[in-house]
């Protein structure tokens, strides 16, 4: 038997009090349930898909994408669910995820192979990688595209390449292959960029093997005849005449006065921004 002297002192008393509080809090919790709080508690799921497009047209893409996941949330099957998956990858694009963006087209990707608008999802990775180099500079100012780092570009045209492999009647063919033959350009300029660094600091080998890599894996760019010229230098440094002979050579032909391809090359005239980037000397 408990003895009741017990209940009287302040320690068991306090006890006491502090467990009715409890008692008294789980009697109110359970009253208000979290769906209580929430507005969208009974919503359709065309209802979420409804406004997540209105605040994604108004450009309020944080909102789009939280209505867009409590969407799949909540209703994960059916058709309005899978474009939210993809909806969502472009609102997280547009909201400056592009790590969440590709995450998310992956995913689409991966759950929906066969969707009529799988070649979408293709592009839009290609597209954010496209843009995934852009600095806060790079949106504002014209600066030179191919001193970026080549890693997002590498990234991209593979994800374009494949959409062009995978869907030859793409409506986003054209736009693709135009952003590859881009991609490409600024690759191969980027290594012609760091060849002048190392030709500028005498590493001539390196300058020379960095361009002959150019010639082999970016045919047909404008980095071609800038590439030549480098090599042509590197190897008189180097005392290696014959090679510098063989790359004048090659140069005399495809892009030397009188050439088919001279007045469309003109040895890669220099942008307004690569231009000022040389002149700023950011690479030196």
């Amino acid at each position: 038997m408990i003895n009741a002297t017990l209940f009287f002192r302040p320690r068991y008393f306090a006890i006491l009090l502090l467990g009715s509080l409890l008692s008294s809090c789980s009697l109110f919790d359970s009253k208000e349930s979290p769906a209580h709080d929430d507005e969208h508690a009974n919503w359709s799921a065309k209802q979420f898909f409804d406004a997540a497009k209105t605040e994604l047209t108004e450009k309020s893409y944080d909102k789009a994408i939280k209505l867009y996941e409590k969407l799949e949330a909540r209703y994960p099957f059916g058709d309005l669910a899978t474009q939210a998956q993809l909806d969502v990858a472009y609102a997280y694009y547009k909201n400056n995820e592009p790590d969440s963006a590709i995450a998310a087209t992956e995913r689409f990707i991966k759950l929906n192979p066969s969707h009529e608008r799988v070649d979408y999802a293709y592009y839009l990775k290609g597209l954010v990688n496209y843009n995934k180099g852009l600095g806060f500079l790079d949106r504002f100012l014209p600066t030179d595209s191919s001193q970026r780092d080549p890693g997002s570009a590498r990234e991209s045209i593979r994800d374009f390449e494949e959409l062009i492999a995978k869907f030859p009647r793409s409506k986003y063919l054209e736009d693709s292959r135009q952003r590859v033959t881009a991609l490409r350009n600024n690759l191969a300029m980027y290594e012609i960029h760091v060849a002048d660094y190392y030709l500028r600091r005498g590493a001539y080998l390196a300058a020379a093997r960095r361009c002959n890599e150019v010639v082999q894996k970016y045919p047909r760019t404008q980095a071609i005849p800038r590439a030549l010229k480098i090599m042509e230098e590197a190897y008189r440094k180097l005392e290696l005449n014959e090679l510098a002979d063989d790359a004048a050579r090659v140069y005399a032909l495809n892009y030397g006065e009188g050439s088919k391809t001279q007045a469309s090359e003109q040895l890669h005239e220099l942008t307004p921004a690569e231009k000022a980037w040389d002149f700023l000397g950011f690479d030196r």
